[in-house]
């Protein structure tokens, strides 16, 4: 079921203006702060009307200026989820679980659907827990719950791990990986966390200054060289899509890649799972010969694709890797003296230890 957002509305001196289509699966809003991902969401939900524009689900339309048409926020069947879980302190897991069931079009969802979605979440154990004994991470599986037990058409979620520390954020990713996956409801998720956003999303909306700088597959969009200004040069990495292979006895994980074999510390797994890695641009190495007696274990056989000069003493290189794209971050004077231009080959490096655990996820 895709989507369509188009925007016009002006806070003060601060213009939104916001166009864009998304497909099924999950669309990340990015961007920093300020660049006006709330208010789309926001305005996607009816919290605010805005000045001109039309959202539409599915093809039914939610708003639209020029009809002077605007269905209620009620009657919207979208599921909200905050930053905070906001569930009914006084009530129990199940009993929280069950006001969403009761939003439910035509009444509660069936016990079949509150069973699958408690599983899905992993939350069979807390039913009878009252939310003020859950941690942050508890807190914000049954509030996805709650949404999801409304029979939303949208699922919107405005930066649901925003609130958590890191121990936390790596306890709810693995379920809001397997939600994205096996869910058919499209869902809007904010996030100015790249790691999140590489791990969900399926199509990326790039904001900047409440306009859209970039949308499209989040796949082409995180390689693109052209997307490193917005997506941030500390950040800007791109992914591979990889089969767990074998687990090794030192600890260390076999994966396959379209590109060849990369060892990573161990990737809690099994043998032929699919997984994607993110690798950041400034992890990896070039060298137009294949490096003999190093230390790093991965080293993979790429071409250049595209070149992109800074404005500073930095380059962006996008390589193909079999199948995949990846970027490196190097300087000029490297990108010069190795004479990269599309079409040369080259070898990628990357050490072993550096992909974070928060970079390996599961993929359908």
């Amino acid at each position: 079921m895709s989507f369509s957002v188009r925007l016009l509305h002006r806070f003060g001196n601060f213009v939104l203006d916001v166009d864009f289509t998304a497909p099924a699966g999950v669309t990340a809003l990015f961007g920093r702060s300020g660049s006006g991902k709330t208010s789309v969401v926001n305005a996607i939900a009816g919290l605010f009307k805005p000045e001109a524009g039309q959202i539409s689900v599915g093809g039914r339309v939610l708003y639209d200026s020029e009809r002077g048409a605007s269905i209620p926020v009620h009657q919207r069947r979208l599921g909200y989820v905050f930053q905070e879980g906001r569930l009914f302190p006084h009530l129990s897991v199940q009993q929280n679980l069950g006001y969403g069931r009761w939003f439910a079009p035509g009444g509660a969802a069936t016990r079949a659907e509150f069973e699958r979605v408690v599983a899905m979440l992993g939350i069979e154990g807390l039913l009878e827990r009252r939310p003020g004994s859950l941690s942050g991470g508890e807190k914000q599986r049954v509030a996805i719950g709650r949404a999801l037990l409304a029979s939303p058409q949208l699922l919107l979620m405005d930066e649901p791990l925003a609130a958590l520390d890191e121990e936390r954020k790596a306890e709810i990713l693995p379920y809001l990986e397997r939600l994205c996956e096996h869910s058919e409801i499209p869902i809007v998720y904010v996030s100015h966390s790249m790691a999140e956003v590489a791990r969900l999303a399926t199509t990326l909306v790039l904001m900047e200054d409440g306009i859209v700088t970039r949308s499209g597959p989040a796949s082409e969009v995180l390689s693109d060289p052209e997307s490193v200004p917005a997506l941030g040069i500390r950040t800007a990495g791109a992914s591979l899509r990889a089969t767990v292979a074998a687990q090794e006895e030192d600890g260390l994980t076999r994966l396959e890649t379209t590109a060849g074999p990369l060892f990573l510390p161990r990737v809690e797994a099994p043998v032929g799972a699919l997984v994607s890695i993110r690798i950041l641009a400034h992890d990896v190495i070039l060298s137009r010969t294949r490096p003999e007696g190093l230390s790093a274990l991965n080293i993979l056989a790429t071409t250049v694709t595209a070149v992109r000069l800074g404005d500073g003493p930095g380059a962006i290189v996008q390589l193909r890797a079999g199948e995949d794209l990846l970027l490196a971050r190097i300087t000029r004077r490297s990108a010069m003296a190795l004479e990269l231009t599309p079409g040369a080959d080259c070898f990628a490096i990357l050490k072993t230890v550096s992909v974070a655990q928060q970079n390996v996820g599961r993929t359908g």
